[in-house]
């Protein structure tokens, strides 16, 4: 079996690398490493040899892009993180391409690092690090707030969510929560509220949901308006969460305290390489990093050792089951169905 790895990352190569040899050692896989996304002007660069790709969350995998991998007889995508926004799944699915992600790695890691972000606003410390450096101690413009007894909502209850929950609870915070679909155990932290209910009532809104076309731009003019003000709003999720131009308003109006932003909805032609020495073009973005009440990461919430080994455990693990000719347990597109008088497959348990 052959894998094909896109968008790889020094750090990418060494998980994976290190799990092959620990785990997979007789497996028979071969792994080749490309620096570049894949999308409609790299897929030809996929060898005909290759049995399945592996992808992370700036790749694009659109119908076309499925059909010259389908072409070349890919048997799977395999990515590298729990969100599947940027592929076409249906496409996928009538090809016969199985899709697998990894739901959950480490989803500590995201929410822990959504704190960071809150707590690094709140309490002004990026700023302070600044002046201290610069001989500065006065703490005038430093002023934040107590955590204990502010109302935090969550919006997007899945594991990640479940877990910053469980840690707004233990800072002593009021938690409510919006899904669609409710888990009975966020109960013990917080309550459920209908989204127009909660967005009036919460200092601090973090975003855990999916991208999807019912997600796309939940954080918007109207959404905004009905905020409390003052209110932070962090996202570590995907950035197609946030209308951006919105967000802008919101901060020009003072509407919004602060944001805390580890993704963005244009970061695919700019996160996870140097561009330091460019002229960035993103207008939108420098004119949000203009901010003093704004911090901008680089989609690095899931960035800790656990969640690569993970990743790069269940990425294996997942081909192992390819290359058995089974569905992987995290499969996102639909077993084919046996054709007449062809045999039910054997799983091994």
């Amino acid at each position: 079996m052959k894998l094909s790895v896109f968008s790889a990352k020094p750090y990418d190569k060494k998980y994976l690398d290190q799990t092959l040899s620990a785990k997979h050692a007789d497996s028979g896989f071969s792994i080749a490493y490309h620096d570049y996304p894949l999308n409609e002007k790299t897929v030809s660069l996929v060898k005909d040899d290759v049995d399945a790709v592996c992808v992370f969350v700036n790749d694009s995998l659109n119908a076309d892009v499925i059909a010259a991998l389908a072409d070349r007889r890919v048997k799977a995508i395999l990515l590298r993180c729990a969100g599947s926004n940027n592929v076409d799944l249906g496409a996928a699915s009538d090809r016969g391409i199985v899709v697998a992600n990894v739901p959950a790695y480490s989803p500590e890691a995201v929410a822990e690092f959504a704190v960071a972000l809150l707590q690094t606003l709140n309490r002004r410390t990026h700023r302070a690090y600044n002046r201290v450096r610069e001989g500065n101690f006065a703490i005038d413009g430093l002023l934040g707030r107590t955590l204990h007894g502010q109302t935090v909502g969550v919006l997007g209850v899945g594991k990640i969510g479940l877990a910053l929950a469980r840690i707004m609870k233990g800072f002593g915070c009021r938690v409510l929560a919006y899904d669609p679909f409710p888990t009975p155990a966020f109960e013990e932290f917080g309550e459920y509220r209908e989204l127009d209910e909660l967005l009036p009532e919460c200092d601090i809104i973090s975003l855990h949901c999916p991208l999807m076309d019912k997600t796309r731009h939940i954080v918007n003019d109207d959404s905004i308006a009905k905020m409390k003000k003052g209110v932070v709003i962090i996202n570590t999720s995907r950035g197609g969460l946030i209308d951006t131009t919105a967000l802008i308003k919101g901060l020009k109006s003072e509407h919004i305290g602060a944001v805390g932003l580890d993704v963005y909805e244009g970061e695919g032609n700019l996160f996870y390489s140097d561009h330091s020495g460019e002229i960035i073009q993103d207008d939108l973005l420098m004119r949000l990093m203009t901010f003093p009440n704004v911090l901008v990461c680089g989609h690095q919430a899931f960035f800790t050792s656990e969640a690569l080994t993970e990743i790069a455990e269940c990425t294996l693990r997942s081909l192992e089951d390819v290359k058995a000719g089974q569905h992987p347990k995290f499969s996102l597109t639909k077993e084919p169905k046996p054709k007449p008088n062809e045999p039910l497959p054997v799983r091994t348990v």
